[in-house]
């Protein structure tokens, strides 16, 4: 009877959804636009890949990936006190541990479209928009993230260097960070891999990276250039997802 009650209320949910997109049927020259965008894909601009003169496609990856590389090196660090902060076994008092956790929801809150958008009327639009953007968006994340690592390590090491007398920064040197630095570093590159992929969407809004020319291409109907770009995301990011699989294997 349960069953049957959850399929109804979402069967009712996805039609109440449904309902709600407007449609207008589909455009005249729909068919032309997609065989001209599929035509593009099929046949990419190669010439585009490298260009002596100016920008391309592979100053453009570079770009992104080093966006993505700064704002998660710049979230990785910045989110460590507040990860000691939001974890429950490191302290008794549960409102200090209740407010750290609120502290990295509200961070969490906000999308990077938004707080690059913020950033680009603060800064200015370019790569520094998005570093700060991905850097400070990853903050909510990795930190909770951290702290539930904080949280899942062996408590032993602790408890013997508190019976040995040792202090609050011997125990976090000796018996905390080494058990959970090998974490540290391989939700980092998870996180890495996550913000290589907003990077690209940051760029569509004047943050730097591939997304601007991309956008560019799009604006003026250049298929075969979105399609060389889209293929060269496309290769970036599966490169990336196996080297950091490789090493996040290493390291856990």
């Amino acid at each position: 009877m349960r069953f049957w009650i959850v399929t109804v209320i979402l069967v009712a949910l996805y039609v109440w959804s449904i309902s709600g997109i407007p449609y207008s049927g589909i455009r005249e020259n729909a068919g032309s636009i997609t065989k001209a965008i599929l035509s593009g894909i099929v046949h990419p601009d190669w010439d585009y890949v490298y260009l002596p003169e100016g920008e391309d496609l592979l100053r453009g990856m570079l770009d992104t990936i080093a966006i993505a590389l700064l704002g998660t090196v710049v979230s990785a660090i910045l989110c460590i006190p507040f990860a000691f902060w939001a974890a429950n076994n490191l302290s008794k008092i549960k409102v200090i541990t209740g407010s750290g956790k609120f502290v990295l929801s509200l961070i969490r809150t906000f999308p990077e479209i938004v707080m690059a958008i913020l950033f680009i009327k603060a800064v200015g639009p370019g790569p520094y928009a998005g570093v700060l953007a991905l850097g400070l968006h990853s903050v909510g994340m990795l930190g909770k993230l951290y702290a539930e690592a904080i949280e899942k390590m062996d408590r032993g090491p602790v408890e013997a260097l508190i019976a040995c007398g040792a202090g609050r920064l011997q125990i976090l040197w000796y018996a905390v960070i080494p058990q959970v630095l090998p974490d540290f570093f391989s939700l980092m590159l998870y996180r890495f891999e996550i913000n290589l992929r907003s990077a690209t969407i940051l760029g569509m809004i004047g943050a730097g990276g591939i997304g601007t020319p991309l956008i560019f291409a799009l604006d003026s109907r250049n298929w075969p250039r979105v399609g060389i770009i889209l293929l060269g995301i496309i290769v970036t990011i599966t490169l990336v997802d196996m080297i950091s699989s490789y090493i996040r294997k290493k390291l856990v």
